[in-house]
Parts: structure tokens; sequence; C-alpha cells
């Protein structure tokens, strides 16, 4: 199966009741990881790259990983994506470059100039074949280069989202309801709670229309101990709980953004394992449990958070 849009993915989950998941990668052992979960799980999937992971590990080699993984798994849909564009010209090197899906993330801009350059890139994007995601309202916390205070985000305003997706044509909506960017998210003690009222409200005015979450990892607390138990020094923090997330799943979210809690599982498995064998020093001897500790936190996403399994 080659690479696919997003489209059928989405009308597929909406009508389901269930997410696909969209996972960042950077290097192999994550795409191994990620996609032998989703094959063995038969779920679709969405390999994201953002401008951060082009600048370290360059398009080329990442578009490349990314067929390897088409290869070795041909029974599922798999779309790639840019996360987080932030530019009309990056948007257009990821869809002349093989990508089939692009996010521009216009959010900071004013209402007005977001409309104008999420305008701009679907008219480009759809004319090759690539669908687009677009973004109103601002999330907290920091991702890649991608960072907002706290105290500077913004809820979705639903009254804007219909007026938004008309003017712009663009395939899908990152909706801002009270999730967070990143490992660091909320401190202990607090309860995060997704803004229910608001992905309701614009699923009343968007009826059909997928809406995507971003930032909501949910920071497993056994990797955030098995990194500070070896030697890391990561303050205190807690994610999105996992069955707000799976609710979300159940309404028009099609698509659920997972990162932070793959590199968590990653970090504290190098660090547990460098300790551990503190003489090793062959790569693939920590990479290998790196891999599979993604893919167990990949299947265990899929399953318990998203519902995709078994639904390629």
């Amino acid at each position: 199966m080659a690479l696919v849009t997003t489209t059928e993915m989405f009308k597929k989950a909406y009508n389901g009741g269930y997410a696909v998941g969209a996972f960042n990668v950077n290097n192999m052992e994550i795409v191994q990881g990620i996609t032998e979960a989703a094959g063995e799980l038969k779920s679709p999937v969405i390999l994201q790259v953002s401008k951060g992971a082009r600048a370290y590990a360059n398009h080329t080699y990442l578009v490349k990983l990314v067929e390897a993984a088409i290869a070795e798994n041909p029974e599922i849909p798999i779309a790639l994506h840019l996360d987080h564009g932030d530019s009309f010209e990056l948007c257009k090197s990821c869809i002349d470059g093989g990508f089939t899906s692009v996010m521009i993330d216009a959010s900071s801009k004013s209402f007005e100039d977001n409309i104008a350059l999420t305008k701009q890139v679907v008219e480009y994007a759809h004319d090759k074949g690539v669908v687009v995601e677009a973004e109103l309202g601002t999330l907290a916390g920091v991702e890649d280069e991608v960072v907002v205070e706290a105290g500077n985000e913004m809820f979705t305003r639903p009254e804007e989202v219909e007026e938004f997706v008309d003017k712009t044509g663009c395939d899908s909506l990152a909706i801002a309801i009270g999730t967070s960017h990143g490992a660091y998210k909320f401190k202990p003690g607090t309860d995060p709670k997704l803004r229910f009222d608001v992905l309701e409200e614009c699923t009343k005015r968007l009826p059909g229309f997928p809406i995507v979450l971003h930032g909501s990892s949910s920071v497993p607390q056994e990797f955030v101990k098995m990194i500070n138990d070896n030697g890391g020094n990561m303050p205190g923090a807690i994610g999105i709980p996992e069955d707000q997330l799976r609710h979300a799943a159940e309404l028009s979210v099609c698509k659920i953004n997972i990162d932070s809690d793959i590199r968590l599982a990653m970090t504290g498995v190098i660090r547990k394992y460098f300790m551990e064998h503190p003489d090793h020093f062959d790569p693939r001897q920590y990479l290998k449990p790196a891999r599979q500790a993604v893919k167990d936190m990949v299947s265990h996403k899929i399953k318990n958070v998203l519902g995709s399994d078994g639904k390629a």
C-alpha cells in the first residue's frame, strides 16, 4: 500500500467512534516501533514530522524511513504528515517532497491572517492531492519549536469555526480544549479536564468534520520515575488522563497527537539500560529495548486510548 491521505482514515474514524494516532518520528527505531505496533494491531497510523525533525534527520532520510515502513507493513494505511508547519514555504517543501498531509499552524496570528495563510496552503496542497490541517486556538507548553507560555493559551472559540473552515477549505481542524504541549503539562495535584463543552459546540457547528487534538500525551509516571531513578532530574508533571482522551475519540476527534509519552519511554529505558550495563557502548544494545518500549507504548495507546485496533 502506498502512502495515503487522512481523508478516508478520518471518515471511518468519525463514523466508527475512534481516533487515529499521530506519532512524531525522527529516527529509525521510532518509525519501526510505531509501525510494528500498528501493523500487528491492524491499525491505521499517521507518522508526523516536525520542522525540528526535518532539521535533525533530513527530509530525505525521514521519507525513506517511512517508505521502508510501508514496505514492511503493506496491509495498514499510513499517512505522512507535517506537524506544525509555520510557513507556506515549509508546507510547500513537504507537499512537493512526498508528504500526503500538512499542518499549517497560523494560530498565533490574527483570525484574518490565519485564514489568509491557511487558504494559501490549502489551494497549493489540494492542487497536488494533499490534505491540510489547520489550527484555531493555542495550546500552552513546549514541543520542538512550538513555545507558548502558560497563561497565553487560548481556547478555541466555537463561533469562529464555521467561518474559518468555509473560508480556508481546510480538511481538518486542531482545536484547543485544555491539552498542552510537551511532557511538562500540569503540576502534580492539579486536575486536568478537557473542555468537552467547547468540543461539542464545535461539533454541532461542523457536523461530520474531523477534529484534531494536539498536546495529548499522558506523561506516564512509571517512566518519569524510571528516568529519575536512573540519573535523570525530571520535575513532577502529569498529563492528560487517558479516559478523557478516549471519550474525545468517541466524539468528533479523529486524530490525537501523542509524542512525549514515546520520548519518555525511550529515555527511561535507555537510562535504565546504561545503569545496568555500564560497560556497553554499542548503540544497537540500548536502542533495541528502546524500540520495544516505543512499540509497547503505541500498542497501549492504540488499544486503550484511540480504539483504532482492527480498523485498518
